[in-house]
């Protein structure tokens, strides 16, 4: 545990450095004040913290134990009719520890701290956002579509607006309007220029207006710029977010389900990579701990490799399962874990 923190600690302070060295030019462009820096960054540790500690407590496993290896340590521990499983559960124990608070301050903690990362980033490290999307089809819920032809993010106003409700296959209304502006105060939307359709059995009804006053289930944090939008969830914001998704048939929907699943994913890939990083440095061997050092390294960049293509191909929708397409990673992981382990000299 102790050689955990300490790596975490040395991993993070050069990823600081190193994030800080390439933004530094934008902070004076924007003559970003050196107490808004200092909380930005009180938040971007914790995130990267949390982000890389799969792979940091796999170099701890490997560090602590090629130092027992090089030592003849496991070999006496061995000798002395202790079993290599037995061996390895102090390893489970404080890898189980890990994950479960690791599963807590990334469902929960770290998501309100990433609120104020994100929006920092948006305002002085990324381009100011303009909504430019035409042509908007947007299901509401089961029997309400809303459609515009384009949208103001600066005035919170859409235009060309049609509301239309529908059951089963029947049109029942249909309200169009000039213009959809938001009010803050009232927090519904205003039509302006209305017209209603009423269909009934019998004919229809037509009515008019100035100014309508109507709740609709979006709101102009629905059109803002979604910038890292699913990182700043907790997960039970996810999953009200993902259910809210589905029922406009968004194709946004698979951003947010892959960050949830990820969430569940890491507690896991914890235990797989203490198997692998158990089974990679248990033997004892003339180099030293080097090259064990060196091998663990490498490991840990295949498995980032193959984390970073599972999320873009889950992202693609190239394998149907998303689920699969994530844990791909992880099923690889377990795979090669027990091979090493069924080889390792016990």
């Amino acid at each position: 545990m102790t050689t955990f923190v300490f790596v975490v600690l040395v991993l993070v302070v050069i990823i600081v450095v190193i994030d800080f060295t390439e933004k530094n030019y934008k902070f004076i462009d924007y003559k970003v004040p050196g107490i808004d820096i200092f909380k930005y960054y009180m938040t971007f540790i914790p995130f990267i913290a949390g982000l890389i500690t799969p792979i940091t407590v796999f170099i701890a496993v490997v560090l602590v134990t090629a130092n027992l290896a090089v030592r003849t340590e496991i070999i006496a521990i061995l000798s002395n009719g202790i079993s290599f499983r037995r061996m390895m559960f102090p390893y489970f124990l404080g890898a189980s520890m890990i994950a479960i608070v690791s599963f807590y301050l990334n469902g929960w903690w770290l998501p309100d701290l990433n609120k104020h990362r994100i929006e920092f980033e948006k305002e002085y490290l990324e381009r100011p956002f303009y909504f430019n999307e035409r042509d908007v089809h947007i299901q509401l819920s089961d029997t309400d579509f809303l459609y515009f032809q384009r949208y103001s993010n600066r005035s919170d106003m859409a235009y060309k607006v049609t509301l239309e409700r529908v059951k089963g296959t029947h049109l029942i209304q249909k309200l169009t309007a000039d213009k959809m502006k938001w009010d803050t105060l009232s927090r519904k939307w205003q039509l302006q220029e209305w017209n209603l359709r009423t269909f009934k059995d019998l004919g229809e009804t037509y009515e008019t207006g100035d100014e309508l006053d109507t709740l609709l289930n979006i709101s102009p944090e629905d059109f803002d710029y979604k910038y890292r939008l699913n990182e700043t969830f907790t997960i039970d914001e996810l999953n009200e977010y993902i259910a809210i998704l589905k029922t406009r048939g968004s194709d946004e929907v698979k951003i947010f389900e892959i960050e949830k699943y990820i969430r569940y994913m890491l507690p896991y890939t914890v235990i797989i990579l203490t198997l692998i990083g158990i089974s990679v440095s248990a033997e004892k061997s003339r180099g030293g701990t080097g090259f064990k050092v060196a091998l663990g390294f490498l490991i840990a960049f295949i498995y980032l490799i193959l984390f970073v293509l599972a999320k873009a191909i889950a992202e693609a929708g190239s394998i149907s399962n998303t689920i699969l397409a994530i844990w791909t990673p992880n099923i690889i992981g377990i795979i090669a874990g027990l091979i090493l382990y069924r080889f390792v000299p016990r």
